[in-house]
């Protein structure tokens, strides 16, 4: 009995990843229509939400969006999930720019940037800086990849910079009676915040890198 109920889950993961990889090319309100139609099923939700989480990056859709879902079903007790879900499916667009050799003017141009910044700021650092700040999540793990930021630094910098998003969209979802991609949005007090604290913590090293002159080599901890 065991076996066959590991079976149908088993079964029922793979459907249900299936899903997922066909609702990458539809819109995000169908994409929330068809996740809040499983609400009512615990463990198959459960199941979609990891399968939206693993594949959302082919959907392109903010990780906010998810958050807001785990909000909706699961209230406040999600922000754990919701912080998990994020670390997740942010982690294979990183992976993708640290290991996959890029060629190319542009590429090399913007990796020379972005190196620059990175060292100037340190590594965990620049990564809470760009995560603090409204910029697509799947842009700044590609550029932490591209610019070859530590595992450690790239994963520690993120789960503390989309805290506060995250806490936002769980809020949002909580408080909706019906998922809509508008509600999917973060105030923009939260936004004006949020910038506010990233430029803080950008003022010192700035401030060094503007009159030292300083170009350092090589991204540290800061």
């Amino acid at each position: 009995m065991r076996g066959v109920t590991r079976q149908r889950f088993l079964v029922g993961s793979i459907l249900v990843a299936v899903a997922a990889v066909a609702v990458a090319g539809r819109s995000p309100t169908a994409v929330l229509r068809w996740a809040e139609s499983l609400a009512g099923q615990p463990v198959l939700f459960a199941v979609a939400l990891a399968g939206l989480y693993l594949f959302r990056p082919l959907a392109l859709l903010p990780v906010a969006v998810c958050s807001v879902l785990v909000g909706y079903v699961y209230g406040l007790a999600g922000i754990p999930i919701a912080m998990v879900g994020a670390a997740v499916t942010n982690m294979p667009v990183f992976l993708l720019a640290r290991y996959t050799d890029m060629s190319g003017r542009l590429a090399s141009c913007f990796e020379s940037h972005a190196g620059r910044f990175v060292a100037a700021t340190g590594a965990f650092r620049s990564v809470l800086v760009a995560r603090l700040l409204p910029i697509p999540s799947d842009a700044v793990s590609y550029a932490a990849g591209l610019t070859r930021v530590p595992v450690r630094y790239y994963v520690l910098g993120s789960t503390v910079g989309e805290i506060p998003w995250i806490v936002a969209a769980i809020l949002a979802g909580r408080s909706m009676h019906d998922l809509t991609v508008s509600g999917a949005s973060v105030g923009l007090d939260v936004i004006v915040g949020l910038v506010a604290l990233a430029a803080l913590l950008l003022a010192g090293p700035a401030y060094r890198y503007l009159t030292e002159g300083q170009r350092p080599g090589t991204a540290d901890a800061q």
